[in-house]
C-alpha cells in the first residue's frame, strides 16, 4: 500500500515533469516561428530572401533579372569578343553586383520597376554598362553616366556595346566633379555602384540626385581601422583622405567613409536608408588599402526631397 502509494506520487511528478517540458518545447517553437516571420528590421535580411531566381515578380524583380544574368553574360561576352580586344574593357563583372542586390533588397522592395516608379534609371560611372543593357534588355530606359577621361577605355566600351544592342541606353558624358547637370530633370531610380569613393565632392552629388530621383541603390567601400591599425575609423562618423597610391595605386580614389560616416553623409544629403548590408572583409578590420582587407556597405536610399 504504501509502496503503491510512493509509486503514483512518483508516476505524478513524471507526468507533471513531463508536461512541463513538452510546454517549454512548445513555447521554444512558438518563439523560432515568432522569429521567422518577424519583420526583418534591425536584423540581417537575407534569412528572409526567397531562393535566388523564385521570386515570381515580372521582369524588373531582382530575383528575376539575377537569373536572367548568367545567359546575358554569354552574350555580352561574344559581344566584347568580336567587338574589341580584351584588353579594352573593363575588367571586373559588374552583373555580380545583382547577388549583392538580391541579398540586400527586403520584400516589397526588390521590384526595381516599382521603386523607380516606371520613370528612367540613372547608372552612375556605368563602366562598359553591363547592367544598364541588362535592364534595357527587361524594357527599362537606362541613361550611363559616365566622364571620358575617368572611365577606364574613355567610355569606348559602353559606346560599341550601345551600337551593337541597338538599345535605348544613351551615354551622356558628365564630369560628376564639376558643378554638373544630369540630363534629365526626374529620375525613378539612381544606381551609383562601386562610384562613391572615386568622387571628390560626394556630399555634393548624393545632393544632387536627391533632387532628382526618389530611390537610390548605392555601394562603397568602407573602413574600420586605419591600415596601420592605430585609429579606429568606425567609432566616428569620418571620412578617410586615401593617398593617391594608397587605394588599388589608382588616384581616381578619394573618401572612404566609416560605416557611421556613411551614414552620417547619406542623412545630411537628404537620404534615408532602407536596406543595408555589408559584404567583404566583415570582420571588424577592413582598412582602405589593403585588398584583403575591403569591406562593402550597400544600401537602398528614399530621397526626403521627392514626393
Amino acid at each position: 500500500m504504501g509502496n503503491g502509494a510512493v509509486g503514483t506520487r512518483g508516476g505524478a511528478r513524471w507526468r507533471i515533469a513531463g508536461v512541463r517540458r513538452v510546454g517549454r518545447l512548445a513555447r521554444r517553437l512558438a518563439r523560432a516561428l515568432r522569429r521567422a516571420v518577424a519583420p526583418a528590421e534591425g536584423r540581417r535580411f537575407e534569412a528572409t530572401r526567397p531562393p535566388t531566381g523564385q521570386d515570381g515578380g515580372g521582369p524588373g524583380d531582382i530575383g528575376h533579372l539575377l537569373a536572367a544574368a548568367p545567359t546575358f553574360a554569354v552574350e555580352l561576352r561574344a559581344a566584347k569578343q568580336h567587338l574589341a580586344p580584351a584588353d579594352l574593357w573593363y575588367p571586373y563583372q559588374s552583373l555580380d553586383n545583382l547577388a549583392h542586390l538580391n541579398r540586400l533588397l527586403t520584400p516589397g522592395h526588390r521590384d526595381l520597376q516599382a521603386l523607380a516608379d516606371r520613370r528612367p534609371i540613372a547608372d552612375i560611372g556605368g563602366a562598359d554598362g553591363d547592367l544598364a543593357f541588362l535592364l534595357a534588355r527587361q524594357g527599362f530606359t537606362v541613361d550611363v553616366i559616365d566622364w571620358g577621361p575617368t572611365n577606364f577605355n574613355g567610355l569606348r566600351g559602353v559606346g560599341l556595346l550601345a551600337d551593337h544592342f541597338a538599345t535605348t541606353v544613351s551615354v551622356p558624358e558628365i564630369d560628376l566633379d564639376a558643378q554638373f547637370q544630369l540630363p534629365r530633370e526626374d529620375y525613378g531610380l539612381v544606381l551609383l555602384l562601386g562610384i562613391l569613393y572615386h568622387l571628390q565632392n560626394p556630399l555634393y552629388i548624393l545632393r544632387q540626385l536627391a533632387r532628382r530621383s526618389r530611390h537610390m541603390l548605392l555601394s562603397t567601400r568602407i573602413a574600420r581601422v586605419t591600415a596601420d591599425r592605430s585609429v579606429r575609423l568606425d567609432r566616428a562618423p569620418v571620412a578617410y583622405l586615401v593617398d593617391p597610391a594608397e587605394t588599388n595605386n589608382d588616384s581616381t580614389n578619394w573618401w572612404i567613409f566609416s560605416p557611421p560616416g556613411l551614414r552620417r553623409l547619406l542623412d545630411r544629403a537628404g537620404w534615408d536608408v532602407l536596406d543595408q548590408i555589408t559584404v567583404g572583409r566583415t570582420r571588424g578590420d577592413s582598412n582602405p588599402a589593403q585588398p584583403d582587407r575591403d569591406e562593402r556597405a550597400f544600401c537602398l536610399v528614399r530621397s526626403r526631397g521627392r514626393p
